[in-house]
């Protein structure tokens, strides 16, 4: 058995980028409320004795510094790009960006966008008139803090469609209730996860033939997409509850250990959505 000797105290990599995801969240969530756009629901209040410009720069500059030795790890020229990141958010906010996002990204020049798209790390070059207004204003944030604008259970960042758990729709009790249950993970033991707890969003869209045959999936945008998270019917609870019937069921057809790992961290998280009082 191996002990950890490490002081409580000593906070890992994982620590830092937690803290600073949910820093920019809440940051970023005062600046689109300000401009009339739906923010993050686990965000919480910032402070109001600091310039909300100040705190934009600072939050980035934060979360940045820690994504240097993650997503960014060998970045070239890496402080620059985020220098010139932290400009384009600092126009973005004084020249109302967040308001109209498509219109701003078209008065940027050539060098700008090419840091946008670094930095959201988009594999071709920045079309605007082919973003949506969802793409088009999570450009405008940094990637921790983007938003699933119109809720359909996917978070567009420029063309590009992510999934991600929890989002920003996501109740702060669901949210806590995932940190706690997460805690002390890898980012890749983490992302299987919220893979798993993203699945009834893509299989609600699988399109199945009258043999129940699964012949396609239809793809964000489409107007028969669904996103059954956002059915106010809709339970975590039971969703864990469904994993762990789900487990039990091919038990006998599974590793022990990975079946036993699995049924130990959806029974946490079910109990931590029970303490903090999420359906």
């Amino acid at each position: 058995m191996r002990i950890d000797t490490r002081p409580s105290s000593v906070m890992t990599l994982e620590d830092h980028r937690r803290s600073a995801n949910q820093n920019v969240q809440n940051v970023f969530s005062e600046v689109l409320e300000n401009f009339g756009r739906e923010s993050y629901a686990s965000a919480e209040p910032v402070s109001t004795e600091t310039p909300l410009q100040s705190q934009i720069e600072q939050s980035w500059t934060h979360w940045y510094r820690v994504e240097q030795l993650g997503r960014y790890q060998g970045q070239e020229d890496a402080a620059a790009l985020g220098e010139s990141f932290a400009g384009v958010l600092s126009k973005a906010y004084d020249e109302g960006g967040y308001a109209t996002p498509k219109e701003f990204l078209r008065g940027l020049p050539a060098e700008e966008l090419e840091t946008v798209q670094t930095i959201h790390r988009l594999a071709d070059p920045i079309q605007v008139e082919s973003l949506s207004e969802e793409g088009a204003l999570n450009l405008l944030v940094p990637p921790a803090a983007q938003v699933d604008l119109n809720r359909d259970g996917i978070t567009q960042s420029g063309k590009s469609n992510g999934i991600r758990f929890p989002d920003s729709t996501t109740s702060p009790e669901v949210t806590e209730a995932w940190q706690e249950a997460t805690a002390g993970m890898s980012w890749g033991e983490r992302a299987i996860y919220e893979l798993r707890m993203k699945l009834p969003v893509l299989t609600a869209n699988f399109i199945v033939n009258g043999d129940g045959q699964i012949t396609g999936q239809r793809e964000p945008g489409d107007p028969n997409w669904v996103n059954p998270m956002e059915d106010p019917e809709f339970s975590f609870v039971e969703e864990t509850e469904r994993w762990i019937e789900y487990l039990d069921y091919f038990q006998n057809q599974m590793d022990p250990d990975v079946y036993a790992k699995d049924r130990s961290f959806f029974e946490t998280f079910q109990q931590k959505l029970i303490a903090h009082g999420a359906a």
